[in-house]
């Protein structure tokens, strides 16, 4: 009788040991979940701030933009006017510092117009050993031209399907410079070599060495770096004197006489929070009152000024 006693007495208290237990389990099991609530609202939180923070920076890049063209749309007579020469200008709004460089299209290698010779020698300036050079830029104009004659070391439809592609060239102009890309043996890594220093806009054969870089100035024939580089030098200290730039010697009828109508605008917003923001607009000034400009490209690039550096630096 007495063993049974003691057995009544043991039973109520180990299930409140076991309650006990389940009780401090589920406060364990509580407080993990609570915390992993607060982690989550405070990831939110971040993001939601992350979000609308690039989204200001987006606007006051696309500000930039606008600046730029309210300045293209200045008279040319106007000695402060902002121009297409590549210079970069400081501007500080809403609180943001903006980098902003307006490139004349002219300064850039047409895919549509250049000769067969400068699209060669540019490839050649970017390190491309002289048979794939010839084979792409043959490609470049099988690419362009309408009909389906293979050029020397072209590609067309055959070509294409050998190489696996289920598509053949356009035989049409190219439309933006990202079709690039889908030329026979463009890579990836050339594409964003060449994507600062090609056009679609300029509809010349030559280029305007006024403002060209200096990748394009020595993929004309016979340029020497020398040559190109204290010509560089001498055009950089009378643009930023505001004189006319000197004259390029030689380049074997591939010099374009004038500035064009189309301009390439970037620029790059840091905000206060330094966040940054990259914005390339190409766009088309008309002199139409009713319809000024005309927006050709619209892109944020991973990468201000592709290839280019900042300065030399205008503050305004």
């Amino acid at each position: 009788m007495q063993a049974k006693r003691a057995y009544s007495f043991v039973q109520p208290a180990a299930q409140s040991g076991i309650a006990l237990l389940i009780v401090l389990w589920m406060l364990a099991l509580l407080s993990v979940i609570a915390g992993s609530l607060v982690f989550s609202s405070r990831t939110e939180v971040l993001m939601a701030g992350n979000t609308a923070a690039l989204a200001q920076a987006e606007a006051v890049a696309d500000a930039g933009v606008s600046m730029a063209i309210h300045e293209l749309a200045r008279p040319q007579t106007d000695p402060g006017r902002w121009k297409g020469d590549g210079l970069t200008h400081l501007w500080t709004f809403q609180g943001a510092e903006l980098r902003v460089r307006i490139l004349d299209e002219s300064a850039k290698i047409d895919l549509n117009a250049a000769p067969v010779v400068l699209l060669k020698g540019l490839l050649g300036v970017l390190g491309v050993a002289e048979p794939d050079a010839d084979a792409l830029a043959d490609a470049v104009l099988d690419w362009r031209d309408a009909d389906d004659l293979r050029s020397l070391h072209g590609a067309e439809k055959t070509e294409y399907a050998a190489a696996g592609r289920d598509y053949g060239p356009a035989n049409a102009p190219f439309e933006t410079i990202e079709e690039l890309r889908q030329v026979l043996g463009m890579s990836d890594d050339l594409f964003r070599k060449l994507e600062p220093l090609v056009t679609v806009h300029s509809r010349q054969p030559g280029i305007n060495a006024a403002v060209a870089p200096r990748e394009a100035l020595l993929a004309l024939p016979g340029a020497t770096p020398e040559q190109v580089d204290s010509f560089l030098e001498q055009r950089q200290i009378l643009i930023e004197q505001g004189l006319p730039a000197p004259v390029f010697p030689g380049g074997q009828g591939l010099l374009a006489g004038a500035t064009g109508s189309v301009f390439s605008i970037q620029v790059e917003a840091i905000s206060s929070d330094h966040v940054r923001f990259f914005r390339e607009a190409v766009v088309r000034m008309t002199g139409d009152i009713k319809g000024p400009v005309t927006t050709l490209a619209w892109r944020a690039p991973i990468r201000a000024f592709g290839q280019a550096a900042y300065a030399p630096v205008i503050v305004k």
